[in-house]
């Protein structure tokens, strides 16, 4: 018993070693490796911020790692032969393939990515015939194809063989012609009363006082 704990405790640790050296090699190929969180053993490898042009080679040390969760090779020299190098990794989720030269022969290598939730291909080579091989990718949710060589005939096509999937390929519907908005027509306005205006009363004309006749002093009788 305490032989074969001894046994397994001993494939278990030569398996992280052979695991670290890998990751040491992608690392010295312009590879950055990120575990995901304390609680999650996958990692996320990026090469698009590399200082080095990351080309075919630089993907070598990528055959047969496990627990890659993401790629992001966005902006590289990679070309489609390159791709062959994470074929078969199973764990892949989400990869990175926008602003490259990766064309439709290229995606024959992701037909077998089964766990694959995330592609971009924005600005790539891809046409319609290169879409025929994502179509077995039923996890995969959200696909980019922004600027790529692809139709509108065939986006729908592999809609249609994967109803669930997001495609963001920028083709935006024709918008109806927006109607004038017409004038509102004002309710007519009720006509107030007219407002009498106190009318001003005029100063009286004085008349000119009548002068009364003078009165003549009685004439005194003479005897």
């Amino acid at each position: 018993m305490i032989l074969r704990l001894a046994i397994i405790t001993a494939v278990l640790l030569g398996t992280i070693s052979q695991v670290h050296a890998q990751y040491d090699e992608v690392k010295k190929k312009g590879g950055r490796v990120l575990p995901l969180s304390q609680a999650d053993d996958r990692v996320e490898i990026s090469y698009h911020l590399s200082s080095d042009e990351i080309t075919d080679a630089n993907l070598q040390p990528l055959v047969g790692l496990e627990k890659v969760y993401a790629i992001n090779l966005r902006g590289t020299k990679v070309t489609n032969a390159g791709l062959a190098s994470i074929s078969k990794l199973e764990s892949l989720t989400r990869l990175h393939l926008e602003k490259t030269e990766i064309g439709d022969e290229g995606l024959t290598h992701l037909s077998g990515l089964k766990n694959l939730e995330y592609l971009n291909l924005y600005a790539t080579k891809v046409t319609d015939a290169g879409l025929s091989s994502l179509e077995g990718l039923t996890k995969l949710k959200k696909l980019y194809l922004w600027e790529s060589g692809v139709t509108k005939a065939g986006v729908e096509k592999l809609q249609a063989a994967l109803p669930e999937l997001e495609i963001i390929a920028g083709f935006e519907e024709p918008k109806p012609a927006a109607e004038e908005p017409k004038p509102e027509e004002k309710p007519a306005e009720e006509k107030k009363p007219e407002e009498k205006k106190p009318e001003e009363k005029k100063p009286e004309e004085k008349k000119p006082e009548e002068k009364k006749p003078e009165e003549k002093p009685a004439e005194e009788k003479k005897e």
